[in-house]
């Protein structure tokens, strides 16, 4: 298996996913920068979180049309998995691989803590690893997380199954305070509609070593390298 993590100024999560990817594959990914309008071909791509371009504009907007952009937005419709974390997810969106938009944290203010995720399918590459209803820890770490999408379009993707993790209390329920950004009924992460592409604010790269103090984050890359190689 073959993966490239696309590398924004202002990336600040490459070198974690880049750690993770290596752990899990025996191998390096491919580093890509963003003026880089063409790369090797590779069989997963990851667009990493941070602060790409330093989210002035609108996070992701920026970074959404840097040159390696046009090639990512091409294989990504032609079937690459590619997945996008955090500022990644907001790129995704900006670009119009997934559907919906990150806006501004409910509190105002930016959010650094692990939360709860429930696993609302397991019939992905991403997802394999784990337990449709299955319950992780992961961190966060974003001002702009509160994902929005319009009533229509949100309808289509529940009946698509395309919401792949939700914030939840630690036993799987919902509760108050378990949605750290506001976002739309606790939705953490999506897919597209052929479950390809993946975007979540969540960090599972942050938690893929027991040295980092879990790991439940270790089953996502664990499990793309089982079902891509």
């Amino acid at each position: 298996m073959k993966a490239a993590v696309i590398v924004f100024p202002g990336s600040n999560c490459d070198r974690d996913v880049q750690v993770a990817l290596r752990q899990s594959m025996g191998r390096e990914p491919l580093m890509v920068w963003h003026k880089d309008a063409d790369f090797d071909e590779v069989d997963l791509m990851v667009l990493p979180g941070g602060f790409s371009f330093g989210d002035y504009l609108r996070c992701g907007a920026m970074a959404a049309r840097s040159p390696v952009m046009k090639e990512v937005v091409r294989r990504a419709k032609a079937g690459v998995p590619t997945m996008g974390i955090c500022n990644g997810f907001q790129v995704l969106c900006e670009s119009g691989l997934l559907p919906g938009a990150l806006m501004r944290n409910a509190s105002l203010n930016f959010v650094c803590r692990d939360v709860h995720l429930k696993v609302e399918t397991s019939q992905t590459v991403f997802t394999n690893r784990y337990e449709a209803g299955q319950v992780i820890r992961v961190p966060v770490a974003h001002h702009d997380g509160n994902y929005f999408v319009e009533a229509e379009t949100l309808a289509a993707m529940r009946e698509r199954d395309q919401i792949a993790f939700s914030y939840c209390a630690p036993d799987g329920g919902a509760a108050a305070d378990a949605n750290p950004n506001g976002s739309l009924e606790d939705i953490a992460g999506v897919y597209n509609e052929t479950k390809t592409v993946l975007g979540l604010m969540p960090h599972p790269e942050r938690l893929a070593d027991p040295l980092l103090g879990g790991i439940d984050g270790r089953p996502l890359f664990d499990g793309l390298v089982e079902a891509l190689s």
